[in-house]
């Protein structure tokens, strides 16, 4: 039975993401920082209560799938928090910082310690959760906008890297996905625009060719493609799932 490790899997997408991994017949193993999400996991997904951003945390938590399943098939690299919401002129560096660390240090953590796993077998898929903002951009979100553009680059690198060791590593590019997350970033842009969060929800779906936002489910078939071996010679990529955005000043 293959397995996989989701960072953040616990609730959103990586929740979504857990239970399609776990229908296709994979053992999955998520972690989190909320306790209550990991209490409330579904049968059969084991969580683990884990800062994706701390190496010893990690690092423990890596200790503990080699001890109890030898190895990991795939990593899906997905902690990640929206950052605040402000003009650059107002950007407030500890919350800048908090940002990267989640987003960026939290997926270069995950490709570090699921490298060593991965080697020694000569095989294994990394998926890192990047967004439409990784290769785009988005107003009024600076840091995690940098934070996303870099999760593409550490996945390259990673990709180069780690290529010959019969490993491939890409990224999902999820553009507005509904759900909470969503509902928190459109209020807070509504505010910084001086909009109604309506105007902005609106704006958003209004600037892709499909005209609506994306859905979780979306995203998971995504991952499991990339995990399957039907994408076994593609790695290195970034991979929209938006509907194709072509405005994101909404």
């Amino acid at each position: 039975m293959k397995t996989v490790l989701i960072t953040a899997g616990a609730n959103g997408i990586g929740l979504v993401m857990a239970r399609a991994f776990a229908e296709a017949g994979y053992r999955v193993w998520v972690t989190d920082v909320d306790t209550a999400m990991i209490a409330a996991l579904p049968p059969g997904i084991r969580g683990s209560l884990v800062d994706a951003s701390l190496e010893a945390g990690m690092e423990t938590l890596f200790a503990q799938i080699t001890a109890e399943w030898g190895g990991l098939d795939v990593l899906c690299a997905n902690a990640g928090i929206k950052g605040p919401t402000a003009s650059i002129e107002d950007m407030d560096l500890v919350a800048w910082h908090q940002c990267l660390a989640v987003n960026l240090d939290g997926a270069m953590l995950a490709a570090k310690h699921g490298a060593k796993l991965m080697k020694p077998a000569g095989r294994g898929v990394m998926i890192f959760t990047s967004s439409t903002s990784g290769l785009y951009r988005t107003p009024y979100r600076a840091p995690y906008v940098a934070a996303k553009w870099g999760v593409i680059g550490l996945m390259k690198t990673v990709a180069m890297e780690l290529g010959p060791f019969g490993i491939r590593a890409n990224a999902i590019c999820p553009g507005s996905v509904n759900g909470p997350r969503i509902d928190r970033v459109i209020e807070a842009e509504a505010a910084a625009k001086g909009m109604t969060p309506d105007a902005v929800r609106k704006g958003y779906a209004s600037g892709t060719a499909m005209k609506q936002l994306t859905d979780p489910e979306d995203v998971a078939a995504l991952a499991l493609y990339l995990a399957s071996d039907g994408a076994r010679m593609i790695s290195g990529q970034a991979l929209a799932v938006d509907g194709m955005t072509y405005n994101v000043d909404p």
